[in-house]
């Protein structure tokens, strides 16, 4: 990670305003909702005679690494929800969709495609390769809003609009969420470049409760037995059966936590753990949201799987927090029945609430008596930040004026420090703390040579 600013000069709109229709059409109109046309098409015109407004919405799907397909499953449920009412302030949505599997180049291609097809703006999307998709867009000036968090140039480029910390809120916050009780930690994390920013993450949350770094333990992202990678987390946090029995007979090492954060793969992770773990004295687990969700509860056995107790570190409120229940009613409403979609999923919620942004940004355009809704539009009102975005209590209200950056260290980008502390209760995600908090210290203390 450079930590770098990059100056780019404010581009003057230059996609069209009004997308050209998708290349791609559906035999069935059922299908062209759920299949995965590539888009969701409004009228060419609006009954009030404004244009419709195009975005993209892009995510792996269907690959060995991490998939997030409830991302652009959930970005077309909510265009078709806006649309039924007759889009926002007018302006109906067109949803292009773009499935970017992980790779480097198809990531270029979906945002090179977002381009040629006149989207305004990318939004809710998650890819590993912000290298590679921020530059296209960065060249038409088109505003990259919501992502994931899942690359650096989410937090470093002008033309990105991030409403969570990121992967580095969140490891902040699980090492300051462990801090409280644990002596010695291991992290067990992908062997990758992403992986490899991990590690002084997690210590600058240890740290500031006086705990020493966790022991690093590198896994291969898209592994199918961690057997290996469990032993050494075991060893390295000092869980020796002489000393302390084995969890088969009760046994327990105090002050000894392993926590996992392999995306996808680490349900493979904790199978492996559970394998494992009944010779050796039971430890405290924890992950992140987004690497552990409520479905992987489920699979692993519920209140009887490993992850019971689990301290587990997340963005946004949990789960059945009344705060999610309008996302959930467009879920029930105008999804019809894509088993793509989890209301518990962080990109699902993320693609929420980076819509959220989006419909108020469309707002305050039409406020100000904008109608040439352009890529340049928006980033002039998201730059001016003259009114701040309510999600709804799901984040602080969000702005991304220059006064409102946070003093990261390689994330100058991030607006929003807060996290939530959650537990593994009977088997289901529960709030470990009421409300927010703010690790915005804590990253701005770490060290990166940690």
């Amino acid at each position: 990670m450079t930590g770098r600013r990059r100056s780019l000069p404010r581009p003057f709109s230059s996609a069209p305003t009004v997308a050209t229709a998708s290349a791609v059409v559906c035999t069935a109109a059922i299908a062209s909702l759920l299949s995965g046309c590539g888009s969701l098409a409004g009228a060419s015109e609006d009954a009030g005679g404004k244009a419709p407004i195009t975005v993209m919405t892009w995510a792996p799907d269907g690959t060995k690494a991490t998939n997030m397909p409830g991302m652009p499953a959930m970005a077309q449920a909510y265009a078709r929800w806006v649309n039924s009412r007759g889009g926002v302030r007018g302006h109906h949505l067109k949803v292009l969709t773009c499935n970017e599997h992980n790779d480097s180049v198809t990531a270029a291609h979906c945002a090179q495609r977002a381009v040629d097809e006149g989207a305004v703006a990318v939004v809710g999307s998650y890819s590993q390769f912000g290298r590679s998709f921020m530059s296209p867009l960065e060249v038409k000036g088109i505003p990259f809003i919501g992502g994931y968090g899942a690359s650096d140039e989410e937090f470093e480029s002008p033309l990105s609009y991030p409403v969570n910390g990121g992967q580095a809120a969140l490891l902040a916050g699980n090492g300051r969420q462990l801090a409280r009780d644990c002596k010695r930690v291991a992290l067990v994390r992908p062997d990758t470049i992403q992986g490899d920013q991990m590690p002084s993450l997690l210590n600058s949350g240890l740290e500031s409760g006086h705990r020493h770094p966790a022991k690093d333990i590198k896994a291969p992202e898209d592994g199918t037995d961690y057997s290996s990678e469990v032993n050494r987390a075991l060893d390295g946090v000092g869980a020796d059966p002489v000393l302390y029995g084995t969890a088969a007979a009760g046994g327990k090492a105090p002050g000894s936590c392993v926590t996992a954060s392999l995306g996808d793969h680490t349900d493979a992770f904790f199978d492996s753990f559970r394998r494992l773990q009944e010779d050796s004295p039971k430890v405290q687990v924890a992950s992140v949201l987004g690497s552990v969700g409520q479905s992987l509860l489920n699979r692993t056995g519920g209140r009887s799987g490993p992850l019971e107790d689990a301290d587990i570190t997340g963005w946004y409120p949990v789960a059945h927090d009344p705060r999610w229940d309008p996302m959930r009613k467009v879920i029930n409403d105008f999804a019809f029945g894509d088993n793509r979609i989890d209301a518990a999923d962080q990109g699902v919620q993320t693609t929420w609430i980076a819509y959220t942004v989006l419909r108020s940004l469309i707002e305050q355009l039409d406020d100000a008596g904008v109608e040439d809704v352009t890529p340049h539009a928006f980033q002039t009102t998201l730059d001016r930040g003259d009114r701040a975005v309510d999600t709804g209590g799901l984040t602080p209200k969000l702005r991304w004026r220059d006064d409102d950056m946070l003093a990261v260290q390689d994330f100058p980008r991030i607006v929003n420090g807060m996290v939530t502390y959650q537990v593994v209760r009977d088997g289901e995600l529960t709030s470990a703390k009421d409300g927010f908090v703010n690790v915005t210290k804590t990253l701005e203390r770490r060290r990166t040579d940690s």
